[in-house]
């Protein structure tokens, strides 16, 4: 249903088109992964791998969206793998999501799912 999104792909521009920008501060068990570009089947394992790395410990848990332009149903399933674990060791919550994303969370239910703010 949310697969790649090839209208503005080209060669020249590849590396670019298919980039996540990944950052993370973590302050006592405060966790916030901030997140640029697009998450999809291309990066998603690479978003997995850094939550998996550092969530450890975690209590609140915030992923800031607001640079996030896309997200597939693999960037749905890491947000949601990550809410399960949050689900038994403290809070997660989905910040500033944009149009786009939260679009893609109402129709796909996930806003039901996820504390958005």
């Amino acid at each position: 249903m949310f697969d790649l999104d090839l209208r503005d792909y080209s060669k020249e521009n590849e590396e670019e088109y298919f980039m996540l920008s990944i950052k993370d501060e973590k302050n006592g068990g405060d966790l916030i992964i901030e997140l640029e570009g697009r998450l999809d089947t291309t990066t998603a394992n690479q978003l997995e791998e850094r939550v998996n790395a550092v969530i450890d410990g975690v209590t609140n848990l915030t992923f800031n969206l607001k640079n996030l332009e896309y997200i597939s149903s693999a960037g749905l399933r890491v947000l949601l793998s990550a809410q399960k674990i949050m689900n038994k060791q403290g809070e997660m919550v989905v910040s500033h999501p944009t149009e786009e994303v939260q679009e893609i969370f109402e129709v796909t239910g996930f806003s039901d799912i996820f504390t958005i703010q």
